[in-house]
């Protein structure tokens, strides 16, 4: 009998050092991957005086590589990719191919629809990165999953936020090394989960195509609630994201204050990552639906107060920007684990796609009426329209079990 207690410890050891393993990787991948995302927007500065753009053009590009993702977890979605086939090898191929296309944007002679294009092709492969990251940790974590996914959206966040850092430490570089440094990353990245992950322990691949999948997934009352928490908070957080520098750059040119824009929007948007750490943890103790609604609900606060921080201090603008970019993100991985565990375990992959390309369909709405609004309204009330998301977010998780 003890014979067997301590060989069932040991296997349990065992696992639990393979499941911290496989969680690095991922974890680690998923961070070099995703720096592809915000790369065309650190250098859209230079992008504006080589090609001649104008301001209002970050929305647009911002757009493209959501439509381009919107459209990739379409096309992955409908053809249940993630389910059928291994998907190491689906994230191995997106994200070389993604590196591909990001970097051919230094090439010279470009043109805005060029860019345009490029960015819409990185995006459309970064859908087989993202959700295809988070299918692979589910398959390793029945339990603890809530953890895991706050540490693989965590690695998303510096990812995203990276690209502004390299910006600001490349100064005296040309922009083109900004592209050349994710695009090596994101190669590396594919390299390691291909190399190293192998199809997780709770994986139940789908056995044929179902074309109808796509349709079904909202029929479970639950999966729907938790869906729609995370199509509020997706109205929220990438216009956020796109408009922090320029939020930052308005602030210093009313309040006539030198301000180094790349570092800020990387420590604004990067520190969101550590947050999701310890809203995982959080979660473990108080329960993923809990801080979920609690981080959704301040997020929306911060919405709601944003008016009044464009006359503070420096200090106070800048504090509430961090605050702010912490509590965007930290529902994010728990709304995608309620999402994934209200899911058919067949289709989890399919559903979490599917989940993602509706929540960035709507990110594409919210920053398009932002930067219309932009020519209508007076700047510092423009981020009200934001706290639509959040609180038709809290609503909807107030209607789940």
């Amino acid at each position: 009998m003890k014979k067997s207690s301590r060989k069932l410890r040991r296997l349990s050891e065992i696992n639990l050092k393979n499941q911290t393993r496989i969680l690095t990787l991922i974890v680690f991948s998923q961070f070099m991957c995703t720096s592809l995302w915000f790369a065309g927007n650190a250098v859209m500065p230079d992008l504006v005086l080589n090609l001649g753009l104008e301001d209002k053009d970050v929305g647009h590009l911002t757009s493209s590589v959501q439509f381009g993702f919107i459209s990739g977890t379409l096309f992955f979605a409908f053809f249940t990719i993630a389910d059928r086939f291994n998907p190491s090898a689906v994230f191995f191929v997106s994200a070389l191919l993604g590196a591909l296309f990001n970097v051919l944007i230094v090439v010279e002679g470009i043109v805005l629809v060029h860019v345009l294009l490029l960015r819409f092709l990185t995006g459309f492969f970064l859908a087989g990165i993202y959700p295809v990251g988070m299918k692979i940790a589910s398959d390793y974590f029945e339990k603890g999953l809530g953890r895991a996914l706050s540490f693989l959206v965590g690695a998303l966040v510096l990812g995203t936020a990276f690209p502004h850092l390299v910006k600001d430490f490349s100064g005296s570089f040309s922009w083109e090394y900004v592209m050349f440094i994710t695009s090596g990353l994101a190669t590396i990245g594919g390299l390691l989960i291909f190399s190293f992950v192998k199809p997780g322990p709770f994986r139940k691949p789908g056995q044929k195509q179902k074309f109808g999948a796509i349709f079904k997934v909202f029929q479970n009352r639950n999966f729907r609630a938790a869906s729609f928490g995370y199509f509020g908070h997706m109205w929220e957080l990438y216009t956020f994201w796109a408009f922090v520098p320029i939020m930052i750059q308005h602030f210093s040119e009313q309040q006539s204050q030198e301000m180094n824009i790349p570092f800020w929007s990387f420590l604004i948007i990067g520190l969101g990552g550590i947050a999701c750490f310890f809203g995982g943890l959080l979660s473990e103790k108080y329960g993923v639906k809990k801080i979920a609604f609690l981080a959704l609900a301040g997020s929306g606060l911060c919405c709601l107060m944003s008016p009044f921080v464009f006359q503070s201090p420096q200090f106070l603008f800048l504090l509430f920007l961090l605050i702010w970019g912490w509590l965007v993100i930290v529902d994010s991985p728990l709304l995608s684990t309620l999402v994934a565990n209200h899911a058919n375990p067949e289709l989890r992959g399919t559903s979490l796609t599917i989940v993602n390309c509706l929540g960035f369909s709507i990110t594409i709405v919210s920053i398009q009426v932002i930067s219309f609004l932009m020519t209508l309204m007076q700047f510092e009330y423009l981020y009200l329209v934001l706290a639509i998301g959040p609180i038709f977010g809290v609503s909807s998780l107030m209607k789940s079990d």
